[in-house]
């Protein structure tokens, strides 16, 4: 009985030394292809973006709708990126600092749904910081008074 423990353990620790032999290689192999990888990555670059990279809104109210114009057109360029609107409002999360910062985090404390409605997390933040609609409400106005000529 004593023989078999034995002969079974030296079996055990002569595929254990066989694997890890087997895992070297592999780990070895492993780097290798990381360091090309990376050689290749830095051969093969993304053509130039023809929007530039949206600034951080830090909770100014006037530049809100420049905000979100810009967001909007980085992300248009890039719809294969911004393909869903959970990844929408990541986006403009990541741009959001000083008071945008803390008016979103308990948005995202509570797991709101409105982190994956980007039209309901746009008319949000306008809601909270303000946005002029004048402009919108004359045109609406102009179409009311047309309505009533004809």
């Amino acid at each position: 009985m004593v023989d078999e423990l034995v002969l079974l353990l030296h079996a055990l620790l002569v595929r254990h030394r066989a694997l890890c032999m087997e895992n070297s290689r592999l780990m070895t192999q492993l780097r290798l292809l990381v360091c090309e990888r990376a050689t290749l990555l830095r051969q093969v670059r993304r053509p130039n973006c023809p929007v530039p990279f949206p600034s951080r809104f830090h909770g100014e109210s006037g530049r809100l709708p420049e905000f979100v114009v810009q967001t909007m057109s980085y992300m248009l360029v890039n719809d294969d990126i911004f393909c869903n609107d959970c990844m929408k409002v990541a986006f403009l999360i990541s741009l959001l600092s000083g008071e945008a910062e803390d008016w979103v985090v308990p948005y995202i404390l509570m797991d709101s749904p409105i982190l994956c409605d980007y039209r309901a997390f746009v008319e949000e933040m306008k809601q909270y910081f303000g946005w002029d609609d004048d402009d919108e409400d004359e045109f609406d106005d102009d179409d009311d008074e047309e309505e009533d000529v004809f």
